[in-house]
């Protein structure tokens, strides 16, 4: 079962309680008796290893066709 952490509006006391999916949401604070919100914390991510920037996913190419090339253009003349 997951653990909420619940404030209360009227005394701001913070207690938690477990709860499954399927009870109810509701809490009544133990130090009042008043109803209690529920708080939401932000999950943390941590990325590790290799493979999560876009420098880490690409080859590298050994060459590229423009740098590499040694054929000039041809200018085309006009007129006469």
């Amino acid at each position: 079962m997951p653990t909420y952490e619940y404030e209360c509006p009227q005394c701001s006391a913070r207690f938690e309680m477990r709860q499954g999916f399927t009870e109810d949401t509701s809490a009544t604070c133990p130090r009042c008796g008043s109803e209690a919100i529920r708080i939401f914390w932000p999950v943390p991510i941590i990325f590790k290893g290799s493979g999560f920037y876009v420098t880490d996913s690409r080859n590298k190419p050994e060459s590229s066709p423009l740098k590499g090339s040694t054929k000039k253009a041809k200018t085309i003349k006009e007129g006469g």
